[in-house]
C-alpha cells in the first residue's frame, strides 16, 4: 500500500479512526493496547539493527511482520467491523516462538534465580523488548474488559515475552557474558 500523504489533520482533536472507519478518542484502551504493539515493535526494530544477518535476525524481522497483524486485529472493534486477513496471524506462529523457547532452553546452562536485565547491548535490548511486551500484554488484557479480542492476540503475545526472556539469555550466551543473579541486598 503507498502511503500518498503522512498528515490528514482529523487527529488534532484527540481522535483517531479504527479499521471499519469508527472513530475514538486516542486515549482508549482499544489505542493503548495496539501503540504499545507498536512500541515494542520499533523496540524490537532496535534488537534488529544490533544483530547480524542471519536466523535470530530474521526471526525478529519475522515477529515485527506478525506484530502488524496483531495491531490491526486490535485497531477493529470486532463487534461492528469484520476481521481483515490481514488481522490473523499465520498459522502455527505461536507454536514456531515455543518451538524457538524450547530449542533456546536446551542450549543453556541451568542457572538457580532471577536474572537482572542487562549483559550485551543486544540481550539489554532484548530485556526491553521483553517488558513493552509484557505492558503491551497488560494493556491488552484491559482492553479485552470491554471488548472482543481474539485470543490468538493473547496467546501471541503471551509466549513473545517468553520468547525474548529466553532470546535475551541467548545472547548472554553466545557472547561468553555471565548474567547478574539478583541479590537481596536487604539481609
Amino acid at each position: 500500500m503507498k502511503i500518498t500523504k503522512v498528515y490528514t489533520r482529523r487527529g488534532d482533536g484527540g481522535r483517531t479512526s479504527l479499521v471499519g472507519g469508527e472513530r475514538v478518542s486516542k486515549s482508549c484502551a482499544r489505542l493503548e493496547s495496539y501503540g504499545t504493539v507498536d512500541e515494542l515493535s520499533s523496540h524490537l526494530g532496535l534488537l534488529a539493527a544490533l544483530l547480524p544477518e542471519g536466523d535470530d535476525k530474521a526471526m525478529i524481522q519475522r515477529i515485527q511482520n506478525n506484530l502488524f497483524n496483531v495491531c490491526t486485529n486490535l485497531a477493529t472493534n470486532q463487534d461492528t467491523t469484520p476481521l481483515y486477513p490481514s488481522a490473523h496471524l499465520p498459522e502455527g506462529e505461536t507454536a514456531l516462538l515455543e518451538r524457538q523457547v524450547d530449542e533456546i532452553m536446551a542450549m543453556l546452562p541451568e542457572r538457580q534465580g532471577f536474572v537482572l536485565p542487562g549483559g550485551t547491548r543486544e540481550a539489554a535490548q532484548a530485556h526491553v523488548c521483553r517488558t513493552v511486551c509484557r505492558r503491551a500484554e497488560r494493556r491488552i488484557c484491559e482492553l479485552a474488559k470491554e471488548a472482543t479480542v481474539s485470543v490468538e492476540v493473547s496467546e501471541y503475545i503471551n509466549r513473545l515475552s517468553d520468547y525474548l526472556f529466553v532470546f535475551a539469555k541467548k545472547l548472554n550466551h553466545i557472547a561468553g557474558q555471565s548474567e547478574k543473579i539478583w541479590q537481596n541486598v536487604c539481609k
